[in-house]
């Protein structure tokens, strides 16, 4: 178990929140993305903002995990995270837009950080809702994070344990679950 300092913590949430233009809220989550992970144990930061060969789709953060037994064990090698610092939550034109890159590139789990959440009932499964289940459907699970569930977290045995938590409630509920 790794500590994650709170004040540290804190201040990346708050270059996250104090973010004015839609380029600089972008790259306040992608920094906290890459600030916060690594400290995970097997985790590195193996590609960020790589665009395809042919250069239509971009990937903000991709995460290595070594499959440490005290890390993401439960989670693929390669980890596709998707940053979205929007005031208002995440459409289901962009979960899909998402889960399309994923499937482009062979990935079976993506981690999608919205700081509003995503849009829709998870238990009508409404407007995003729907598209992590269709994804689901189709064998591609998309954990949704919110830096709200982050904030409070101590070390990162509680970031591992949120991201499991995560994975169980999508799979068990058939989507996400706030």
């Amino acid at each position: 178990m790794a500590p994650i300092s709170q004040a540290r913590l804190q201040a990346a949430i708050a270059r996250v929140n104090a973010a004015a233009t839609v380029n600089e809220k972008g790259r306040a989550l992608e920094d906290f993305i890459c600030f916060l992970f690594p400290r995970i144990p097997g985790i590195e930061i193996a590609e960020r903002n790589a665009l395809n060969t042919f250069q239509t789709e971009e990937v903000d953060v991709a995460l290595w995990n070594a499959r440490d037994g005290r890390g993401l064990y439960f989670l693929p090698h390669l980890l596709l995270t998707e940053a979205k610092n929007w005031s208002n939550p995440c459409g289901s034109q962009e979960v899909a837009y998402f889960v399309n890159r994923l499937h482009h590139r062979g990935c079976d789990h993506g981690i999608l950080l919205a700081t509003s959440g995503i849009t829709g009932v998870a238990g009508d499964l409404t407007h995003a809702h729907f598209e992590i289940a269709t994804a689901l459907a189709n064998g591609i699970r998309v954990l949704v994070v919110t830096p709200g569930e982050i904030q409070g977290l101590t070390n990162t045995d509680a970031l591992v344990n949120l991201l499991k938590r995560k994975l169980c409630q999508l799979v068990v509920s058939g989507t996400t679950i706030p």
